[in-house]
């Protein structure tokens, strides 16, 4: 006979909220319906093993479980590295990060303010130009990795300089340029290519590896169409595609306080 505690409804309404959760940060994935597949085979096993106990079959299934697990890592290994990222992404502790600054426990970044205005007006050049280009501003997540695959420039951040890195004869013009610690740090820096199916087919190259890095990282990507001229920027796997230079500026003032 069944019987059913707080600890059990406890239980049940956690496993629910972070199904669902799963759900939602897939939901934009080509994972979706390997995940609601997942769900139904864990279902069904619980199922024949618990509630029916049949023994051959459970044992049939304990053992695609079990062997399936090693698949699954690989299956869902970008999401897995999303999942993570997403429960230890800053934004989620910003609330007690500031609690604990007034309480002087952590210390506030004491650095410059980030000349938006010459990134800005940088992209705002190349677009009128069809210049492509491909920006990515460091948060909080350490993207050394990338900045060693380009070359190291540790620079003050400079409308013109932009503007010659990408100059289409240059010979960084086709990497990303990166931008951390309010310093242009590296160039020609090559970036993951995301792999998902909700990218519009229109958009090229740029705008993949753009979307790629933001996969991984909480950096913000912007993108300069060579084609279109168009401005887009990414941000935690969102497009905000084809802005003008003042919602360029607003939006990196939101994404990056």
């Amino acid at each position: 006979m069944l019987t059913f505690q707080i600890k059990d409804i406890i239980d049940i309404v956690l496993v629910a909220v972070l199904l669902y959760q799963c759900f939602v940060w897939m939901r934009g994935t080509g994972a979706r319906n390997i995940f609601i597949g997942l769900l139904l085979f864990m279902v069904a096993r619980f199922l024949v093993t618990r509630i029916f106990k049949l023994e051959l079959l459970g044992e049939i299934f304990d053992g695609l479980f079990n062997v399936g697990a090693i698949a699954l890592i690989v299956i869902f290994q970008v999401e897995i590295r999303r999942f993570f990222f997403n429960i230890g992404k800053r934004d989620n502790w910003k609330h007690f990060i500031g609690f604990l600054n007034k309480l002087h426990i952590t210390k506030a970044s004491d650095e410059a303010i980030l000349p938006l205005k010459n990134i800005a007006n940088a992209c705002r050049n190349m677009s009128k130009g069809k210049v492509g280009a491909l920006i990515v501003i460091a948060k909080t997540t350490d993207l050394q990795e990338y900045i060693d695959t380009g070359e190291v420039i540790n620079a003050e951040i400079n409308t013109r300089l932009i503007e010659n890195i990408f100059f289409k004869n240059s010979p960084l013009h086709d990497g990303a340029l990166i931008i951390a610690k309010n310093k242009i740090v590296a160039a020609g820096a090559i970036l993951p290519i995301s792999r998902s199916p909700e990218i519009p087919k229109e958009l090229g190259l740029r705008h993949r590896a753009a979307l790629g890095i933001s996969e991984r990282t909480d950096a913000v990507i912007i993108i300069v169409s060579e084609e279109t001229g168009n401005i887009s920027l990414a941000y935690n796997s969102v497009y905000n595609l084809k802005i003008n230079q003042l919602e360029l500026e607003n939006l990196l003032m939101e994404k990056l306080k």
